[in-house]
């Protein structure tokens, strides 16, 4: 997968593992390929159960995103040849454990053996939702010696578990480049019904570069995939990670898509659905009015809350203390919106654009999690930043938006301010993200042309290989093999 940016462009591939250049040779030949795997479970007396499959098609640089048991692609019929040829593997090597056989499937459901993973998955918890067994505790009991308590008639399919594996990353920067940072606040979902989550940090904990970037194993259970999918939505709006970037608004996008609720995906997905890249939530013209009334919500909210602790300690004019409406000017990408805001209680009538929407709250601005009803719709926002020149960013449907906030008065005066000229970074090569840099193939005076690889970055397991954009000769080298770097430190320099 590339990504491009002004002076360079890079690819990644896993830096330990040729296995991703054999699968990419497999699928040459399959049609529409699904990642599908089989949990097995043998024991040492020569007993072995299949555990039903897992949907694991939702990758980006053969590594899992999106994770979900059952398959809704499978049929009975193929889900038992599947699991019976995973059994007669693990059989014909006397394996005892649990263990995953990876197999891809066409779109007539013919199947091809991939690998098989002699451990526990990541995504193993899905499973276990759906049949109820515990499968850490099955290992021990079968590393014990004890036989397999279960025959295979005992394996049900009970509901629906969906998997996003949340991570530190850019998810605009090829699907998902490494992040790091500290948590400076880190709020779990587990407020919300049929909610798992398995993870090993909490607030405060340092992402670095030495180590993969998950943060957790986001789950969700439903009788029905479509519940399962609704109560993945709620969970993703409701989880608070702050210090670090993270990919909530891919794997948000990803699971509200056509496409993926229709069940139709393959492991081109993100190329396919994003063949730009991926590039946040697009809102539609009514989520469009919705942000904006929002944000013109909480601006009035803070005032509000701001005149009502000055009126202990200083004298407000009667016209503010009486004031009822405000007359606002809302800046939302290259787009600026006239809003009037009217206050009733916590209730708030919004004209947007000729509409005008009631927006309602508790609006506890100290808290990270904001529950706004807009008209009849529920939503969570969080305001992440807000400061005193109207700047707010502002998750909405799990992209984060940055929006400004200005009275009429205000936005009118704007315009006389000068604009800050952007700094002309075309000449230099920055680093995409933090990392170790392994190999740098130029000097100073060498010339390059488009395309060619420059330097390589390796950050969590993966190795990124950078290439000059156009062809021209280089200045200046920054770094050298065994240098750390941080996102958007300079490497090279072209004339």
């Amino acid at each position: 997968m590339e990504w491009s940016r002004e002076g360079f462009r890079f690819s990644s591939q896993e830096a330990t593992s040729s296995f991703g250049d054999d699968r990419l040779l497999i699928e040459k030949f399959i049609d529409n390929p699904r990642h599908i795997e089989i949990q097995i479970l043998g024991d040492k007396h020569g007993n072995a159960l299949w555990l039903n499959e897992r949907e694991c098609s939702i990758q980006r640089r053969n590594q899992k995103v999106v994770e979900e048991a059952p398959s809704i692609f499978l049929d009975p019929e193929t889900r038992r040849a599947m699991g019976e040829q995973a059994v007669t593997l693990a059989k014909a090597v006397s394996y005892s454990s649990a263990g995953t056989v990876e197999f891809l499937v066409d779109s007539k459901k013919n199947f091809y053996f991939l690998e098989m993973n002699t451990r526990l998955q990541v995504e193993h918890p899905v499973t276990e939702c759906i049949t109820g067994l515990d499968l850490v505790q099955e290992m021990i009991r079968v590393a014990k010696g004890y036989p397999l308590g279960y025959k295979q008639a005992d394996i049900p399919i009970n509901g629906w578990a969906i998997e996003c594996r949340v991570y530190a990353e850019d998810p605009y920067k090829s699907f998902g480049l490494p992040s790091i940072g500290r948590l400076s606040q880190y709020r779990e979902p587990l407020h919300v019904p049929n909610v798992r989550i398995d993870s090993g940090i909490q607030e405060g904990s340092d992402i670095s570069i030495y180590y993969d970037p998950m943060i957790s194993k986001l789950v969700t259970y439903g009788a029905t995939r479509a519940e399962a999918l609704e109560r993945m939505q709620e969970a993703l709006d409701n989880y608070v990670i702050r210090g670090v970037t993270h990919n909530i608004p891919l794997l948000r996008e990803v699971i509200i898509h056509p496409r993926f609720v229709k069940g139709d995906i393959t492991t081109n997905f993100l190329p396919e659905v994003y063949p730009d890249g991926f590039k946040g939530h697009i809102l539609s013209d009514a989520e469009h009015k919705e942000l904006l009334a929002t944000a013109g919500s909480i601006y009035v909210a803070s005032l509000v809350k701001a005149q009502r602790f000055l009126e202990k300690s200083i004298r407000i004019p009667a016209a503010k203390q009486d004031q009822k409406s405000w007359e606002l000017s809302v800046q939302l990408d290259d787009g600026v919106h006239s809003v009037t805001v009217s206050r009733s209680g916590s209730s708030y009538n919004v004209e947007v654009d000729g509409k005008t929407l009631n927006v309602t709250s508790e609006w506890n601005l100290a808290s990270p999690l904001l529950p706004v009803t807009i008209d009849d719709t529920h939503r969570i926002v969080q305001c992440l930043s807000r400061d005193a020149a109207g700047n707010m960013k502002i998750q909405h449907l799990g992209t984060v938006y940055k929006v400004r906030v200005l009275t009429k008065l205000a936005a009118e005066l704007n315009k006389y301010m000068l604009e800050r000229v952007p700094e002309d970074t075309s000449k230099f090569l920055t680093s995409p993200m933090p990392g170790s840099v392994i190999t740098i193939a130029v000097a100073p005076g060498n010339e390059v042309t488009e395309g060619q690889e420059v330097c390589v970055i390796e950050a969590m397991k993966m190795q990124n290989s950078l290439a000059a954009a156009k062809s021209g000769k280089i200045l200046k080298v920054y770094c050298k093999p065994g240098d750390t770097v941080g996102e958007g430190d300079i490497l090279i320099e072209f004339e």
